[in-house]
């Protein structure tokens, strides 16, 4: 799903997008199966973090463990004190290549909409470019846009730095930092 583009079941306009790429020491393979486990891939949400006001996510899967097209992740817990919940389905999964997934049903989130994110990997030279990406939409009450037209820029940003961030500290970088895109 690209930017623009609109969920399934989910009215909004996902009309903001934001990536960053990182060049990793590793195959294509590897990569892949590392991120094609959402517990890696998300970690950073499952520790409680200043950006999530001390609150954390816990995650709840089909059978398929979100590692299949049509499966579906259910993420729960607070930031800043607020309970939120979501649920994801996978949309695309294309080892070692790419995968994406995006929220259905109505979600419970402080300052976006919906969204949708993924991944792609490609090989380069002896190391595989590693590109993860969200395009995403502000809530449409007039409080929740406006804290997403303050926070969700910046909380893009550091989601997607995060996963880059982890998959550096998981694999040997091919530069001296990640590149953003």
């Amino acid at each position: 799903m690209t930017a623009g583009a609109q969920s399934a079941s989910a009215p909004e306009v996902l009309d903001r997008h934001f990536e960053r790429s990182c060049l990793l020491k590793t195959t294509p393979e590897a990569l892949f199966a590392h991120f094609d486990d959402q517990t890696r891939l998300a970690g950073h949400m499952t520790r409680p973090s200043a950006m999530m006001g001390g609150g954390r996510m816990t995650y709840d899967f089909d059978s398929r463990r979100g590692m299949a097209v049509g499966s579906r992740i259910r993420m729960g817990g607070s930031a800043f004190g607020i309970t939120m919940s979501v649920e994801e389905e996978v949309t695309e999964r294309d080892p070692p290549r790419r995968k994406a997934w995006q929220t259905i049903g109505t979600p419970r989130l402080l300052i976006v909409e919906g969204y949708a994110m993924g991944f792609r990997i490609e090989a380069d030279g002896g190391a595989s470019r590693l590109t993860v990406w969200i395009d995403y939409g502000l809530p449409q009450g007039w409080i929740g846009r406006l804290l997403g037209w303050l926070f969700a820029g910046f909380y893009a940003r550091w989601c997607v730095g995060r996963m880059v961030s982890d998959a550096g500290n998981s694999f040997p970088s091919a530069t001296s930092a990640a590149e953003p895109a």
